[in-house]
């Protein structure tokens, strides 16, 4: 090859593209391959790199297909099928940003002729939004809604004297689950007209991390599972209130909680989420 002229080394390649070609139509992918390679070696064109990566995408080896069309947007930047290829295999990838830019920018070049790009950036700006939002509420710390909203939540049940030896005169050990679930309960009523209802959220936490709860381990699971509930953590909260009506099958209000979340889990804001049937 290297005797050849480059005139002779452009005739060669063009040869071995056109037969690539009939080895790509008759869906020969891996001699396609062979051929637009051998094509490359001889003169380096964005075709060649583009119609192998044709090659590699119906292949599925989409990484390939990101290699070889950014070779061919190296050489030639407003090349169009290679930049909507490349877009194709970040969104194959998940890469819905890079596949975004790409798209966006074939629109540009291509005067937003192309209808099927178009709706491509549509869809993309719609995906992308969609995992940005997923990625900022799986770091986002889960929060309490205002006191207002949770003690109306709380009221909506219907009052129940607080289980027998958790009273706030009952001498307990301290660092004890029993008396973290005394502390949750204590942070309930209001004092000066306030409740606290994130130390009280801690307290119920708390208690099901020392255990030893003894008769009120259905309460703390429906207590855990009812802050977990307004914070939003909804799934964890379905397997609190779900292991509270298997330790207590009598647990009414753990029933009635589980229930609304499951009618409700997944088409209503969080708020909608907690209020009982």
């Amino acid at each position: 090859m290297e005797r050849l002229s480059a005139e002779q080394r452009a005739d060669y390649a063009a040869r071995l593209k056109e037969v690539g070609n009939k080895a790509y139509g008759a869906k020969d992918f891996q001699e396609a391959i062979k051929l637009y390679s051998k094509a490359i070696l001889c003169k380096p064109d964005p075709v060649f790199y583009s119609n192998r990566a044709a090659c590699y995408n119906a292949l599925n080896e989409w990484q390939k297909v990101i290699e070889d069309t950014t070779a061919a947007i190296t050489l030639n930047p407003d090349y169009i099928k290679a930049l909507n290829r490349r877009a194709n295999a970040y969104d194959h990838l998940g890469m819905y940003r890079e596949a975004l830019i790409d798209f966006t920018a074939s629109c540009i070049i291509d005067g937003f002729r192309n209808q099927q790009t178009a709706l491509a950036v549509e869809r993309l700006l719609k995906t992308f939004a969609e995992a940005q939002a997923k990625e900022i509420l799986a770091t986002k710390e889960a929060k309490l809604p205002s006191s207002t909203f949770v003690s109306n939540y709380l009221q909506s049940f219907r009052p129940k004297p607080r289980p027998a030896g958790l009273e706030e005169s009952a001498v307990l050990p301290e660092n004890s689950g029993k008396a973290q679930l005394q502390i949750g309960l204590n942070n309930l009523e209001p004092k000066n007209g306030t409740a606290s209802y994130d130390r009280a959220a801690a307290a119920f936490e708390k208690a099901l991390e020392l255990g030893d709860l003894d008769e009120y381990e259905a309460f703390a699971y429906n207590m855990r599972g009812t802050f977990r509930c307004l914070k939003g953590k909804h799934e964890e909260a379905l397997v609190d209130l779900t292991k509270s009506i298997e330790l207590d099958p009598s647990m009414t209000q753990s029933y009635i909680k589980r229930a609304s979340m499951s009618l409700e889990l997944g088409r209503q804001p969080y708020f909608a989420l907690c209020f009982p049937c």
